[in-house]
């Protein structure tokens, strides 16, 4: 049988009864709740209380700063087990590795990946945050930003050739970015990596610019737009989920 640890156990039972009680409870009444005596109750209740898990007002003991924390990390926990879940079902579908990225608070973050060891995902050579300009991920989110919030993040992140097929200068960048349809996908072929086809189509998130990518191997270039057709046509089934897990 496996050791318990008591203090622990007793610390959580009196959580447990200061959660119960929306406008908090004297140690005493918690203590009796807990099943504990009441000295026991001080001493655990003082280092909560100490560590954030409560806080004493006017008397009574009320949840803490830190029991939110672990709620919401619990919750982001399941938003992002979501996304994977989400990314796995388009990956099988669609039979391609499959992105998640959003644009948050001035940087291209990559959100979730899913791919297989037969179609692996493309490696991460140059750092996707600063190569926004050559991939079809960053360039998706950048058409979705306005001309400030887009030239704030190329003076950050200057466009710069990472191989020979990479837009050279921003100005090339415009072009590219302006020449995109509304709401249509960003086709990318070797702008970030050599040997690698990507596809990129922007997702509606609020006001968050967001978008679901694939990529393919050179030599399978001509499923590329029947496999970002596929996805587009899946998407809008789990839409709710993923945005409702944009605040990853």
């Amino acid at each position: 049988m496996p050791t318990l640890i008591g203090s622990v156990q007793r610390a959580l039972r009196l959580l447990e009864a200061a959660g119960s009680h929306s406008e908090g409870a004297p140690a005493k009444q918690l203590a009796r709740e807990a099943g504990l005596p009441l000295p026991t109750a001080y001493h655990l209740l003082r280092t909560l209380t100490h560590e954030g898990y409560l806080r004493r007002e006017s008397g009574v003991f009320v949840l803490g700063p830190a029991v939110g924390r672990l709620a919401v990390g619990g919750l982001q926990q399941k938003r992002r087990s979501m996304i994977l879940d989400s990314l796995a079902h388009f990956r099988d579908t669609v039979g391609a590795p499959v992105y998640f990225a959003v644009y948050r608070e001035g940087e291209i973050e990559v959100v979730g990946v899913s791919d297989t060891p037969g179609s692996p995902a493309c490696e991460e050579w140059a750092d996707f945050r600063a190569t926004g300009f050559a991939h079809a991920i960053g360039q998706c989110l950048l058409g979705q930003l306005d001309e400030s919030a887009r030239k704030d993040y190329c003076d950050r992140h200057p466009v710069e050739a990472i191989t020979p097929y990479t837009v050279r200068d921003l100005h090339a960048l415009e072009n590219r970015i302006g020449a995109l349809g509304r709401m249509q996908p960003v086709i990318e072929r070797q702008e970030y990596a050599l040997g690698t086809v990507c596809a990129a189509i922007p997702i509606t998130a609020g006001d968050t610019a967001a978008t679901m990518a694939i990529s393919l191997p050179l030599h399978h270039e001509d499923r590329l737009l029947c496999v970002v057709d596929r996805l587009r046509s899946e998407v809008g089934a789990l839409l709710s989920t993923l945005s409702f897990s944009i605040s990853i």
